[in-house]
């Protein structure tokens, strides 16, 4: 609150009105024409839509793929963010700079660039190809793109918190005994799991929807290497529009559970952390 007793922003009914109707209109109006587009099929025909093998093989491979990619970030991302922060080198703004540049380049020409990479005669891929090592049009493929994609969510969650974690938390740990392996488990890892868990949500969130990245690398065979955006997309472009809007509610609904509770074990975590209970 100002010193005048007035605040800068305006009164709890307006900015709660203008908040509801921003969420409305974004948000809530769209999920809604959402579920009646999908209602409209009936429940026979929308469990049919929805349970199909296809579909459900579109599910599971979004699902795992994302969750995958996350997983990989989650690891990998901490140690970029890591040595961003603790260590002066040439080129480290540049770097630092670069972790940013999937979240400007077009999706399209990430998918494009990523599979002439990949593909069994690119750059990546002709190595690859002695040891039957397959990337592009298969589901690793699409792994490879939700990493992409996915960096800088975790790298940009854990970056604030790892400036704020003093060196010498970890220099005592070391005057005390701890080794390196109890220092980073005992001392560092606790300190980030509720940014590390933003981060993996955040990037598994967007592994979720991801589309433009994905098509081209995917090789989208039915079955195989085909995610439920496609899914979609294909069921759009074939006038099946209650068919598509069926196979995104489910979606919609999985993911939003499962962030819904990778949220409350952040929140949990980050309260353990709070008051000290971090064993």
């Amino acid at each position: 609150m100002s010193v005048s007793g007035r605040r800068v922003l305006p009164g709890f009914r307006p900015a709660i009105s203008m908040t509801v109707g921003y969420v409305s209109l974004l948000i809530l109006i769209p999920l809604a024409a959402l579920v009646l587009k999908s209602a409209s099929l009936g429940p026979s025909a929308f469990w049919a839509a929805v349970s199909a093998p296809r579909a459900l093989a579109a599910y599971r491979l979004s699902i795992v793929t994302a969750a995958a990619a996350a997983s990989i970030n989650a690891v990998f991302g901490v140690l970029v963010a890591w040595v961003l922060v603790r260590y002066r080198f040439p080129g480290r703004r540049l770097i630092d700079g670069l972790v940013d540049l999937p979240f400007a380049l077009p999706t399209a020409v990430a998918g494009i660039a990523l599979t002439s990479l990949y593909a069994e005669n690119g750059w990546v891929g002709r190595y690859l190809a002695p040891y039957h090592v397959k990337v592009a049009y298969t589901p690793l493929g699409i792994i490879v793109a939700l990493t992409f994609i996915g960096l800088p969510f975790v790298v940009r969650t854990v970056q604030p918190v790892l400036e704020d974690l003093s060196p010498e938390l970890e220099d005592a740990a070391a005057v005390l005994g701890a080794g390196r392996f109890a220092t980073v488990v005992r001392v560092v890892l606790p300190v980030l799991m509720p940014a590390l868990a933003t981060g993996f949500a955040l990037a598994f969130a967007r592994g979720l929807g991801e589309y433009g990245s994905i098509v081209f690398i995917a090789g989208n065979m039915p079955m195989v290497s085909e995610i439920t955006p496609l899914l979609i997309m294909i069921k759009l472009e074939q006038y099946d529009y209650a068919g598509a809007t069926a196979v995104a509610l489910v979606f919609l609904v999985a993911s939003f559970t499962m962030l819904f509770a990778i949220g409350a074990m952040t929140r949990r975590a980050a309260a353990r952390l709070k008051t000290g209970d971090i064993a």
